[in-house]
């Protein structure tokens, strides 16, 4: 029988009720229990916490609470974390007062073919195999759930995101995995959970050592030491960086980076602690390939994303492919070599402006990124671009008169975009634009047979090649060895135009 119990914050004395079941939702380390408007959960905690856990959570919900929601960039975090807001006590249980997912991270389908979990939680696992996306699979997600290639590039800049604002207030995740986080691939979002897990360094340690597949290889390597051993290592910020480049990976190629083909020992969990911890190697490492996947070994369900021959991670494109090198070559072993969350999303915003939509409407990823060819194609069904390709490379003014490349390309399709962020250095691409700053200054179009761009709000866009001002309202022809200035103000930009698969 439903019964409405009230419990008391430790914090200010706030009332709060919940609905007890008498079967509650059990997590990994909590007892879960809903409001009586489902608009917040109380989570009690089964085991005591001790002196150090309980100020721990109190400096989470109400010191990090303020600076993380109560300044600039508030509005974009409240969006991405699931924060707890309050620290409860009931009968010397401790619980937390965390406000209930958006409904977006709850199935409204999920599988293709029963209701199984229609209504469960978008667990970030569901959406980082093949072989829930897999036509033969009986348990395969429902297309109207899985988004396309796109929306994972979307996804993974928010997490990326998540991740670099944590670092910069000091914190760390400790179990970073796509457990902990739930992803929309619909309306492209993700959110952080578990956050009463973080760990303050030098003054709250880390209370477990991550979800398995995201462990860094350092803390699996020295978890048979004692905690107090100086080469022990503990989750940090180091070893989130390292589930973080997992999760990208993951995100994108439907695979696991270090489980691969080969065997270290015959026992099963030994074989297992060693390829990801000691002997951890890169499925994909360009000189040492003992690791790779063995086709005969591969379930067929991972197909083709298992077989790193047929999708290899360069489809990724080259500033991803850069940073995954780093992360599972450089510094699988080596943490402090390992990329930040930052570079994580500097790299994937600019991988989006390499994308392109595949000409091919049966295909299930719709998107690709651009080869760097004069004759592209999709690498997931092969279709070809039809048609003219403007490639756009930007530039920025070194000194007066002296142009430098800035390694960002846009490529250009029919009907996109292109932004301020895009048109002056100066205006960062990042959680803090303001509404002004994302309206579109502009679009690229066929118009009878031709490219141009239509300059909707530019107010000093000139055709250098031409020596013609563009005045807003007006269009200009894309051609090949064009050049644009985008803007005459500090930090404008240039763009050269180059016309592939001509």
């Amino acid at each position: 029988m439903n019964e409405v119990k009230s419990v008391t914050s430790i914090i200010n004395g706030k009332s709060y009720q919940y609905v007890d079941t008498g079967e509650p939702m059990r997590g990994g380390m909590k007892d879960v229990f809903f409001s009586p408007d489902k608009s917040y959960v109380v989570a009690f905690y089964r085991d005591p916490q001790d002196f150090n856990s309980r100020e721990r959570l109190k400096k989470i919900v109400t010191q990090y609470y303020d600076s993380f929601f109560n300044k600039e960039g508030g509005a974009y975090y409240r969006q991405l974390y699931s924060w707890p807001t309050d620290v409860v006590e009931q009968n010397k249980q401790v619980g937390l007062v965390v406000p209930v997912y958006n409904g977006n991270f709850f199935f409204a389908k999920g599988y293709a073919n029963n209701d199984l979990i229609k209504g469960k939680e978008k667990e970030g696992k569901w959406f980082a195999s093949a072989k829930f996306r897999n036509k033969q699979f009986a348990l395969r997600l429902d297309d109207s759930e899985l988004g396309n290639w796109l929306s994972y590039f979307q996804i993974c800049v928010n997490i990326a995101r998540g991740v670099k604002r944590l670092h910069a207030a000091g914190l760390a995740h400790s179990d970073l995995s796509y457990k902990n986080v739930l992803i929309d691939p619909v309306s492209r979002t993700a959110a952080i959970i578990d956050i009463d897990g973080l760990v303050v360094p030098g003054l709250f340690p880390p209370d477990v050592i991550g979800t398995a597949d995201f462990i860094a290889p350092e803390v699996l390597e020295t978890k048979h030491l004692k905690k107090d051993d100086p080469n022990r290592k503990l989750p940090n910020r180091l070893t989130d960086l390292h589930a973080l480049a997992v999760m990208i990976y993951m995100y994108l190629l439907y695979r696991h980076p270090l489980k691969g083909g080969k065997v270290h020992d015959m026992d099963t969990e030994k074989d297992d602690l060693l390829s990801m911890g000691e002997k951890a190697l890169f499925i994909e490492h360009p000189t040492d390939h003992s690791n790779r996947p063995k086709i005969n070994q591969i379930n067929p369900k991972e197909l083709p994303w298992a077989d790193v021959n047929k999708i290899p991670y360069t489809v990724t494109g080259p500033y991803l492919k850069e940073l995954f090198d780093h992360a599972f070559i450089n510094g699988l072993h080596h943490p402090n070599s390992r990329p930040t969350a930052d570079q994580w999303e500097q790299a994937l915003l600019k991988t989006t402006d390499l994308l392109q939509p595949c000409g091919n409407p049966a295909c299930e990823q719709k998107w690709y990124v651009f080869d760097n060819t004069h004759k592209p194609k999709c690498p997931f069904c092969g279709t070809p671009h039809v048609g003219t390709l403007p490639v756009l490379d930007l530039y920025y003014q070194f000194r007066p008169g002296v142009w430098k490349p800035e390694n960002h390309r846009l490529m250009v399709y029919n009907n996109q975009y292109i932004f301020l962020w895009h048109t002056n250095r100066n205006t960062i691409r990042n959680e803090k634009l303001t509404a002004e700053q994302k309206i579109p200054a502009g679009y690229f179009t066929i118009l009878n047979g031709k490219w141009v761009f239509v300059n909707q709000r530019l107010t000093s866009l000139k055709d250098l090649t031409a020596d013609k001002d563009i005045p807003t309202g007006t269009m200009v022809e894309i051609t090949d060895g064009q050049k644009l200035l985008l803007s005459k103000e500090e930090g404008g930009r240039l763009v050269l135009v180059t016309m592939a698969n001509k």
